[in-house]
């Protein structure tokens, strides 16, 4: 009789530990399963689609922090080639200023209410003269904040009869606003000043 119930005794309790065992495995099982899914539904997510010319091509979204340099960058570099580039032409030079002014605080509208005041565009579009702006180097400091930023470039003054090379250096600030269709990088530029705008080569046109 009581090696029965000691039979019956040893039996439950390895049923028991056998149950408890199939329960681990299954919770575990499922935790697993829900992490996996949580990490593929969040890669997905950050997958994205863009149309080009007809094509659907697969891009990744990123957190705005591992893209700082890289947009900064092009925001510091459009800003001079808008505000740089020009063609004998009013409505050229508006459009481009206007997006220029868009990604810089008053300074930059400082100097061009300077150029202006002083004829340089008026004897842009009389003297049918072209500029082009090549970025050289850009330089971002994003360890303090606001971003400090230098600026190194080769400007190109195409006159009639010369071709003028300058050499140009700004320096200045990049402060975090919204973004915007005028401001796709959500930057802005202040304390904006040019440092150096030497000539380095002048070139006669045939």
């Amino acid at each position: 009789m009581f090696q029965k119930m000691k039979n019956i005794d040893t039996a439950f309790r390895q049923i028991r530990l056998f149950s408890l065992a199939v329960i681990a495995v299954c919770l575990i099982l499922t935790l697993f399963i829900a992490y996996k899914s949580y990490q593929l539904a969040t890669q997905s997510q950050q997958k994205i689609f863009i149309l080009a010319n007809g094509k659907a091509l697969e891009a990744y979204s990123a957190d705005r922090k591992d893209n700082v340099p890289v947009e900064a960058r092009d925001h510091v570099k459009m800003f001079h080639h808008y505000f740089f580039t020009m063609d004998p032409d009013d409505k050229v030079i508006n459009a481009n200023i206007n997006k220029a002014l868009y990604l810089a605080d008053g300074t930059a509208k400082q100097q061009y209410d300077n150029l202006k005041e002083n004829g340089y565009y008026t004897n842009l579009i009389s003297g049918n003269i072209s500029q082009e702006m090549q970025a050289d180097s850009i330089i971002i400091n994003t360890n303090e904040y606001p971003y400090y930023f230098r600026y190194k470039g080769v400007q190109r003054i195409i006159r009639p009869t010369t071709i003028v090379t300058r050499s140009l250096v700004t320096e200045g600030y990049l402060r975090n606003v919204s973004r915007s269709d005028n401001n796709a990088h959500g930057f802005l530029i202040e304390k904006w000043k040019t440092l150096e705008n030497n000539d380095i080569n002048i070139e006669n046109r045939q």
